[in-house]
Parts: structure tokens; sequence; C-alpha cells
């Protein structure tokens, strides 16, 4: 499924984003930490949480956290790997309805989801939802730039076949949006090497992940696979292709 609607995106590719989807690299939380002053004690409002990357990263580090999700089948995936965790609530709301009460977290993550999200509505919102001195912390991973042959070809791939992947990058903000974003509450900005190993398969299941490449039913898709066995083939070592991000990190009080 390919449409704008963000709530409706990856009604299709839930599994495979729980599985391949990267993490977090650990200096994310070990910047918050050690610079921010956020500890284990303040509750986090993970918004947009899709299937939980992001989410369980908090819950494991122990802190209390509510994800707020619109997917229905990102939610469940979610809520079936989580629901274990004590620590853990999930609600069907959005960045700009989150359904949650007033000055009721400490902390406000939003991983992967920035993009999709109104940024009037949302401040507005965070600023309800956030306690006296609470936080506000955007991120995402981003590819690295086309620094590897492999790097290179699977950007011209996704240029080639992606139904709408071009519109989608543009959505992602740079530095000067996100300060702006912030205002006058802006505390920092970091940037963290990260990066995936993957197999062929593992490939694969990463490129399908994507709300904006061709599903099977899609004409390309055959055409678009065969095509990235070839990229595969060219420029795999040991049988694994280094899948490189950059993971950037803004970090503020919303006034």
């Amino acid at each position: 499924m390919n449409t704008l609607d963000p709530t409706q995106r990856f009604s299709d590719r839930a599994e495979a984003y729980a599985r391949f989807r990267p993490g977090y690299p650990p200096e994310l939380l070990a910047w918050l930490y050690r610079g921010q002053g956020i500890d284990i004690s303040m509750e986090v409002a993970d918004i947009g949480a899709g299937t939980g990357i992001s989410t369980r990263m908090f819950l494991d580090a122990g802190h209390r956290v509510v994800a707020v999700e619109p997917n229905a089948s990102m939610r469940a995936v979610m809520e079936r790997t989580l629901a274990a965790t004590r620590a853990f609530s999930c609600t069907a709301g959005c960045a700009e309805a989150t359904v949650l009460s007033g000055a009721s977290v400490d902390l406000i993550s939003v991983a992967e989801a920035f993009h999709w999200f109104d940024p009037q509505a949302t401040h507005r919102e965070f600023a309800r939802i956030l306690r006296p001195h609470g936080l506000v912390a955007v991120y995402w991973n981003a590819h690295a730039s086309t620094d590897s042959a492999f790097l290179d070809g699977y950007e011209q791939l996704l240029r080639r076949y992606g139904t709408d992947y071009a519109h989608v990058a543009e959505r992602y903000a740079d530095d000067a949006t996100m300060q702006a974003w912030f205002g006058p509450g802006f505390r920092g900005q970091a940037s963290f090497a990260h990066r995936q190993k993957f197999d062929y398969q593992g490939l694969q299941g990463r490129l399908l992940s994507c709300s904006y490449v061709p599903g099977p039913e899609h004409p390309q898709f055959t055409e678009m696979l065969d095509a990235l066995h070839k990229l595969f083939d060219n420029t795999a070592q040991q049988g694994r292709v280094d899948f490189k991000y950059h993971t950037r990190l803004f970090v503020g009080a919303i006034a």
C-alpha cells in the first residue's frame, strides 16, 4: 500500500518493518543521559512508535513508556512483542492528537516519524502533554552519504523503482528546520554512525519494509527484485552488504 496518509502507509509492511528496520546506536541514549539530564525516572511518550523499536530501547533502559501509534497493524505487532513488559502501555493516537493527558510525561521520543507530522499542530500538542521542564527528542536513521558502490546503487534503485521515494525523502527536515521548530527551547543536536549488515534475504526484507517501494501486486515488483539481487551480487563482501546510517538527533524544550 502506498498512500500519502501516514496512518495507513505501513499497514501491509508492519511485520517486515519490525524484523528488518534498524534500531538505534547506544551512543544516542548515552548522549541524552550525559548531556541533557535525562534519567530513567522520566516517563516517556514514544510518539509514532510504529512496531516499538524505539519503545523497546527506552523500556530496556528502565523507563516507563506509553507508545502512541495510529496504524493498527503496526500497533498490533508492538503490542504482541511488548505487552508482557510491565512498564509499557500503548494507545491509538497521533502526534497532533495523542489522547494523552495534559502535563503527563517528562520526555517525548519521536523516532523515524517526524517527517509525517504536521509541525505546527504537533508543536501545540507536545507543549500540552509535557510536564514543566520536559524535553523532546527527535531522531532518525538517515542513509549515509553514498560513499560505497552498494549505497550508491541502492539510492539509484530507490529512485528508479520507488513509487514516491523522492517525495518522502524531501519531507525529512534539515538542521535549520529542526532548530526553528524547537525555537528558543532548542538544546542541541548530535549524529552517530550506525549500520546493519545483510545477506540477500535480509536486504530484500529491508527494502520491502519501505512504504515507497512496490509491493508484489505492482508490475515492476519482479524487475525491482532482480535489480536488487544484481546489486547485491556486485557489491557484497563475504556474503554481506554494509548498510550505513547517520543517526541524527535533535533535543529541546517546547515553549
